[in-house]
């Protein structure tokens, strides 16, 4: 009798995936267009840095935001209220929504957790990821992979930092222990402090 054949499935998909997004990364870079993906947990603070980016990047770039919110729109209409095109959708489904030869700066806003959006090459120039303080400066520690692929790691809510037990040497030795060319910038996305740093 001949024996099931066993699929690996992840293997596959991933490899489908890292196929087009090279595919992607290509198109960009024709196109002249550079990619973010924004990671990090939910609430920690992804649209509302966006929106404390906007002035900075006002007359200067063009740029818009993916929205990869698996079940609603809201902080895709969040952005556009704010006047920054923004599209609720995935990057290689979404990103062909835009008129790329408009835009010099596309943000994926990745799903809200620190496993799944750290597994997938997106087609990105580039991984930012955003950890909140009341979140705790062990979240390097707890969710490597996230803090290996990102180039940048930006701590946010810095204006809680009295209320709350966060180390700031030990998230920065953590993380650079997994990488030691990320760039950690510290911001309060609700005052302003540190986002003309970033």
């Amino acid at each position: 009798m001949e024996k099931a054949k066993v699929i690996e499935l992840k293997e596959t998909i991933l490899e489908d995936n890292n196929a087009d997004a090279q595919v992607l990364r290509q198109e960009l870079k024709a196109q002249k267009t550079c990619l973010m993906n924004l990671m990090s947990s939910p609430g920690s603070g992804k649209t509302s840095t966006l929106l404390a980016l906007k002035p900075y990047f006002e007359g200067k770039i063009k740029w818009g935001v993916m929205e990869a919110d698996i079940d609603s729109d809201v902080d895709a209409n969040t952005l556009i209220e704010a006047g920054i095109p923004s599209i609720a959708d995935m990057t290689r489904q979404g990103i062909r929504a835009f008129d790329r030869d408009e835009l010099d700066f596309v943000v994926l806003e990745n799903i809200g957790n620190l496993v799944c959006p750290a597994e997938f090459d997106t087609g990105a120039n580039f991984n930012l990821t955003i950890l909140s303080v009341p979140e705790g400066d062990d979240k390097p520690a707890k969710y490597p992979l996230m803090y290996e692929v990102s180039d940048v790691l930006v701590i946010n809510k810095i204006d809680a930092l009295p209320v709350f037990d966060f180390r700031k040497d030990y998230v920065e030795a953590c993380a650079r222990r997994l990488n030691p060319q990320i760039k950690i910038f510290y911001i309060s996305a609700k005052t302003g402090d540190g986002v003309r740093e970033l």
